[in-house]
């Protein structure tokens, strides 16, 4: 094929799977099925590696991420990315409001027409387009200068690589938020979680940490979307592009070129309508599936912005109408440390209690020692603490004003509080662990977590039972749960005979595990239950897994080569080895088998919401699993069904407003029979 018709059907995929990209993750409306984009998708790659000379310099397939940085380049910005002074109260916003009269020489009693739109709590993006094509994003940085991450960028689905217009001015900065959802900054915490690694302290942490990864596939990988609402250097250049006057015609022209804006916005006639904006805003605030901390005003139009000027780096006639932070302040009575199943040794605050967004916070994380350090935290300091998300609270700074000068200073002891084992610092690694083997402190949250639900889900073995046990020496590795006899159990503190044939019969049930399960009970470090469930499936059985070699793990879809050297660290140790070796001699792994359940929920995907008559969402969801069928955590065009009990919340009221089907337990159950 000739060059110029080779690249004239790479422009045509492109523009086939930027038009899909769009539907999808601006709108939410896809107009394709997953099969039929990847279809495009493969043909551009095809193309792309048959013919690499000619291929687009903004192809769609750069979004998978690609070659990782050595560090980042320096961006100057055409214009200066400023920052915005802050109303913190209503009669702050109104002496705003009188100060931008004077400003703009306007009438006291005229009621200045402002636009009024959501103040994301998110990474400050400026996006440079030359011609209607993307050639470079940088971050704030200092208002001048900041960081190119144009290659990141570009992993973001929701931002059009070339704009939707045939009359696209010479070149324009377009400014925004780079933000993660509430939703799925819940989900990579808990993932870091489980891998033992720090979790992020807000969603705004964890979009910049995932914007500003030097490897750009570790960005492509989180699911980050932004809004835009911003405007910088502006050059028509040769085009017939002209401004338009207000800003809430500016953004309804870059929603109309592809980029995603914010849908709560409103142009207020005079001051008292922006409050009332603002107090709206504020109640829903707990219900939007995103973080924001206020609303910006502007002045609406651009000559009336011209007008009042600027005042060092902040514009008069702008202003962020903040909301009281999710923040308090307390007395760090003591810190102590807790030691995790991996021997992970971590420093927690114990605080004066205190409500923090409605909830009353005892303790909270230091994270490890570098944090301390690098915050100066001290027993005895006044110290804000916040809360985001369900992670727990932490201290986000100290109040030095408030040193009385008997602050004592803390060190991560160099051996373990429990067991006095040497407590080792990798190189490299952020996190001190405890190198006992037989460390009380690490089985007991072993076996907290090999007994959990989502694990071997033996119920009724709590935390008290589980501190019993160990204590009283009658477990002292995994395999012990399933010797305890009757008497061991009757003597422990709160048994009776009905409660320990109870607990016994909750343990014998649980000798036949599924595969993932136990290999998620297991505890390796970074191996949680969906790669559990990925291994169960490759290697069918614990022999084969334990024995296998690196690559034979990284073939795995979904399992890195962190994961493979957990995975071979942690079997390699004769220890473990004999552990599993009296495990499986007292427990039987179900290895994973294709589903005997017919499968009427094929192709089909649902989403579980609020609380069932008689089935958990894990139950739900192995029926749906068994039956084909797919449960997705949020719901879309694409969903089929959404399966609805009690205190169903805003994702009933999306499923209702998109036309999914909703049904409840017995509707749900009767499907899954038929």
């Amino acid at each position: 094929m000739e060059k110029k018709n080779v690249q004239k059907k790479m422009q045509e995929i492109a523009s086939e799977i930027e038009k899909h990209d769009y539907q999808y993750y601006v709108l939410d409306q896809p107009i394709v099925t997953d099969a039929e984009y990847d279809v495009l998708f493969r043909n551009l790659q095809k193309l792309e590696t048959e013919h690499p000379e000619w291929a687009l310099p903004n192809s769609p397939t750069q979004r998978v991420g690609g070659k990782a940085l050595d560090q980042f380049q320096k961006s100057k910005h055409g214009v200066p990315m400023l920052s915005l002074a802050n109303a913190l109260t209503e009669e702050e916003f109104t002496a705003f409001d009188e100060r931008v009269h004077r400003f703009i020489d306007a009438d006291a009693k005229t009621k200045l027409e402002y636009f009024a739109e959501l103040k994301f709590d998110g990474l400050s993006i400026n996006l440079v387009y030359e011609k209607g094509t993307l050639v470079r994003a940088a971050t704030r940085g200092d208002g001048e200068i900041g960081e190119d991450v144009t290659q990141n960028i570009k992993t973001i689905r929701s931002i059009p690589l070339n704009l939707k217009t045939k009359n696209p001015p010479e070149r324009i900065e377009i400014r925004g938020e780079i933000i993660l959802s509430i939703k799925d900054f819940e989900k990579l915490n808990r993932e870091q979680v489980k891998k033992e690694e720090k979790p992020f302290a807000n969603p705004r942490n964890a979009a910049a940490g995932s914007l500003r990864q030097l490897d750009s596939k570790i960005t492509a990988s989180r699911p980050l979307t932004g809004f835009f609402y911003g405007l910088g250097e502006v050059v028509a250049g040769d085009s017939e592009f002209t401004l338009p006057k207000t800003m809430a015609a500016f953004e309804e022209l870059i929603e109309e070129w592809g980029l995603p804006i914010g849908k709560h916005k409103k142009i207020c006639k005079g001051a008292d309508e922006v409050t009332s904006f603002y107090q709206s805003i504020g109640e829903m605030r707990e219900d939007l599936p995103y973080e924001i901390d206020g609303v910006v005003v502007k002045l609406n139009a651009f000559s009336q912005q011209q007008a009042a000027g600027f005042v060092a780096r902040s514009p008069r006639g702008m202003i962020a109408f903040k909301f009281p932070p999710k923040k308090s302040m307390t007395l760090v009575e003591d810190i102590q440390v807790q030691v995790g199943r991996t021997g992970a040794l971590t420093p927690v605050a114990i605080v004066t209690p205190v409500s923090v967004g409605g909830v009353w916070v005892k303790r909270a994380t230091l994270h490890n020692q570098d944090e301390i350090d690098r915050k100066d935290i001290r027993i005895g300091d006044h110290v804000v603490i916040q809360r985001a998300g369900d992670v727990i609270p932490e201290v986000v700074e100290v109040i030095k004003e408030k040193r009385r000068g008997d602050e004592r200073r803390f060190k991560i002891p160099d051996h373990c509080p429990v067991c006095g084992s040497k407590a080792i610092r990798p190189e490299g690694e952020a996190v001190t662990r405890c190198s006992g083997k037989n460390c009380i402190a690490k089985l007991k949250e072993r076996v907290r977590h090999f007994a959990q639900k989502d694990a071997l889900n033996i119920e009724g073995l709590g935390d008290k039972i589980v501190e019993q046990l160990v204590d009283a020496g009658l477990v002292k590795h995994l395999s012990d749960l399933f010797s305890l006899e009757f008497d061991d159990v009757l003597a422990l503190e709160g048994f009776a005979d009905k409660s320990s044939h109870k607990l016994l019969n909750a343990i014998e049930a649980a000798r036949t595990p599924d595969l993932y399960r136990l290999i998620f009970g297991l505890g390796i470090r970074h191996i949680g239950e969906t790669t559990a469930k990925l291994l169960a499936q490759k290697f069918k059985s614990l022999n084969k897994l334990r024995n296998a070699n690196t690559e034979e793990l990284l073939e795995v879809d979904g399992v890195g080569e962190e994961m493979a050297r957990s995975l071979v660290e942690h079997f390699g140790h004769e220890e473990v080895q004999a552990e599993l070796n009296e495990l499986l001699q007292k427990i039987t792994p179900i290895e994973p088998k294709a589903s005997a359940s017919p499968q009427v929920f094929a192709g089909k995907t649902f989403v579980l919401t609020g609380t069932l008559p008689s089935l958990d969402r894990s139950d739900a969801t192995k029926i749906i699993e068994d039956r084909g069928g797919k449960v997705s955590s949020s719901v879309s065009k694409k969903t089929d069904y959404v399966l609805a009990g009690e205190e169903a919340g805003s994702k009933l009221e999306k499923a209702r407003s998109l036309g999914v089907k909703v049904i409840d337990e017995s509707e749900f159950r009767s499907m899954a029979s038929n």
